[in-house]
């Protein structure tokens, strides 16, 4: 899981965005209350995206998935008044509209966001149940939300790789590609022996 969030990072890191992992929501137990979840935990971003000049934050599940058969469509149609299930942000508006409202608060309070900052979920994902990347695509993006598919993944671990001077990563990755799932590309291109290469800094304006 370490490698594909680290890898799913160096990613977004080179799209332009600055990256936090495992942020708690401080939603309030009035919120809780109206959520249904009275006695639930904070609420837990996998990943933050902040792009500063779009003035925008990617709330992102990244999970790898490896261990199961893949993220199911199926799961992402289910709707619950109390959230419920594996995708909770992404199956309960209304535990969706307040926490996400949290968060937003949240970063104000911490000089990290303005009134005026857009908060859009996302998912980034190392497997997805038996090739149903696409119908997966098509509900979350349709509803204005990020989705990187485990291919999406491969082809930008292989972009990358091909601006590395060192042509081991690139082959390495190249011919991983057509693997089911992201893991072999991260392995190949992120494994211990061979770097992905580091994010290009973003020019001084």
């Amino acid at each position: 899981m370490e490698k594909f969030e680290n890898t799913v990072s160096t990613l977004l890191e080179a799209e332009g965005f600055w990256v936090r992992r495992s942020f708690k929501v401080n939603v309030t137990l009035e919120e809780k209350r109206q959520v249904g979840k009275q006695s639930s935990p904070r609420p837990e971003i996998d990943m933050l995206a902040f792009h500063f000049g779009r003035n925008e934050v990617l709330a992102l599940e990244v999970k790898d998935f490896l261990d199961s058969p893949g993220v199911k469509l199926a799961h992402l149609l289910e709707e619950h008044e109390v959230p419920a299930g594996r995708h909770k942000l992404f199956t309960s508006e209304r535990y969706r509209t307040i926490v996400l409202a949290r968060l937003l608060q949240d970063l104000i309070a911490a000089g990290m966001a303005n009134a005026q900052t857009q908060v859009r979920l996302g998912m980034a994902v190392g497997k997805v149940n038996q090739g149903q990347s696409e119908a997966i695509r098509e509900l979350i993006e349709g509803k204005g939300w990020l989705f990187w598919s485990p291919d999406d993944i491969k082809q930008k671990v292989v972009a990358r790789t091909e601006r590395a001077n060192d042509p081991a990563p690139r082959a390495a990755a190249v011919a991983a590609l057509a693997a089911s799932d992201a893991a072999a590309v991260i392995e190949a291109a992120a494994g211990a022996d061979v770097a992905l290469p580091a994010p290009t800094p973003t020019p001084e304006a």
